[in-house]
């Protein structure tokens, strides 16, 4: 599997991943966690143009999965509550990873990628979505406590350290 920055001739291939992530969400017990559409082709527009968004191509050179990886403070964990961060050190932050499916292991390779660019790295997920708390702690990352993003909900706070 090959990760890399998306471009914008990936876009139909991500958002129909995103489809495909929300309808499984839906499925196994997490109705709301992307709704109204998340995340919309305009903030996937911005993170391609950004460097933020990248993708997992398999052997056959289809896309298979998507993420954003965010290097530096994330506003949205400047507070967080019932824990702790494991350290303040820099971070980088992963963001919307979704795949459609058809690949095993792709958070594992994700995980991996993302830490050989920053080894501190911080997650969050809705408290309904426990198949990504499950791959989250299966991939070294920590339960810290609860942070809430742009629209105030909360989710369940995630970090990952090197040095732990």
């Amino acid at each position: 599997m090959i990760i890399r920055p998306t471009t914008l001739a990936d876009l139909r291939a991500v958002m129909s991943i995103y489809q495909y992530a929300r309808e499984f969400m839906q499925r196994n017990g997490n109705p709301n966690q992307w709704i109204n559409g998340y995340p919309q082709e305009e903030l996937i527009r911005s993170e391609i143009t950004q460097g933020h968004s990248f993708v997992c191509i398999d052997q056959v050179g289809d896309v298979v999965a998507t993420f954003c990886l965010l290097r530096g403070d994330d506003p949205t964990y400047a507070y967080i509550e019932q824990g702790a961060w494991l350290n303040s050190e820099p971070y980088a932050t992963i963001h919307r990873l979704a795949s459609n499916g058809t690949s095993k292991g792709v958070t594992d390779r994700i995980v991996a990628w993302c830490a050989s660019i920053c080894p501190n790295l911080r997650a969050d997920t809705h408290s309904d979505n426990l198949i990504m708390q499950k791959l989250l702690e299966r991939n070294g990352f920590e339960r810290c406590g609860v942070i809430y993003v742009s629209n105030g909900t909360p989710r369940v706070a995630f970090q990952r350290c090197a040095t732990r």
